[in-house]
């Protein structure tokens, strides 16, 4: 990987436009199914501490990821964001791990008063071993970049995808799922609402199997919820799910496109979820 005293010229400034943590509790999920996963995408090792992403434009409109180490600085930035403030992040040379080309992530704005947002040129010096560009996933092919946003984007908007299920209190079995599909007032997402799958089954119990065999770090993720619940966002090979500790879940399958399969308390499933809960990674 190239330095950023190299890759940005000193006298080139970054302009900021968004920042993302990569810690084993909140990474981007489009990077992969668990934090080393995440890390290992972008030539990283896996520190515990993590990392900040910040996502900026050269003077020339070139697409640039700088890393960092100083997390909280970028937490701070990001909460100060998120609550409509203004924080000029600025992150201290020292605290510079590398800068890649490109962005890993969609980002809907733009540096004003620079040429569009574009990848930057390879760098001469490199002799072709510079890495390429990151770049967004391709939203019109299903995969499992594509099948984590998909549980992301319920995860964040639960409230508005649980609106669209009948009543989960009944005595279906843990590891049966039903649902209806939602209407144009439907939250936006890359999903449907889909019935019955037998991968389902398969899915649960490998997420069962999390309890004797722990997975790597950022498999399992508990966040915040309403009430004394917690939200649980959990990966494996081909499968995702995203649940409340005192409601349903939702699964999504590689092998089932743009669909999300809702799973029923049952007998079984609270449990599971709380041990889930017990084990998961917590934003500190």
């Amino acid at each position: 990987m190239t330095g950023t005293d190299d890759a940005v010229a000193d006298d080139d400034a970054l302009y900021v436009l968004t920042a993302i943590l990569l810690t084993p509790a909140q990474f981007p999920s489009v990077l992969g199914d668990d934090y080393p996963a995440a890390c290992a995408a972008l030539g990283l090792e896996p520190y515990a501490e993590g990392y900040g992403l910040v996502l900026g434009q050269d003077s020339d409109g070139a697409r640039w990821t700088v890393v960092v180490d100083d997390v909280s600085l970028v937490a701070v930035a990001i909460a100060s964001w998120d609550c409509g403030m203004e924080y000029d992040l600025s992150p201290d040379d020292g605290s510079v791990v590398c800068a890649l080309p490109g962005w890993p992530l969609a980002v809907a704005v733009a540096a004003p008063g620079v040429p569009a947002p574009h990848d930057p040129e390879p760098d001469p010096q490199a002799d072709g071993e510079a890495p390429a560009p990151l770049s967004p996933p391709d939203t019109e092919v299903w995969g499992p970049a594509q099948r984590r946003l998909g549980a992301d984007a319920i995860a964040s908007q639960w409230a508005d995808w649980r609106a669209q299920m009948d009543d989960a209190t009944g005595a279906a079995p843990d590891d049966e799922a039903t649902g209806s599909a939602p209407d144009d007032d439907a939250p936006q997402s890359p999903v449907a609402v889909a019935g019955p799958h037998p991968g389902i089954r398969l899915a649960l119990a490998e997420a069962r199997g999390y309890l004797d065999d722990p997975p790597p770090p950022g498999r399992i993720r508990s966040s915040f919820a309403p009430g004394d619940a917690r939200m649980i966002r959990a990966d494996g090979p081909g499968w995702s799910m995203v649940a409340r500790t005192d409601d349903i879940a939702f699964m999504l399958l590689d092998e089932v496109p743009g669909e999300i399969l809702p799973v029923r308390r049952g007998p079984e499933l609270p449990g599971l979820l709380k041990a889930l809960d017990a084990i998961a990674v917590r934003p500190s």
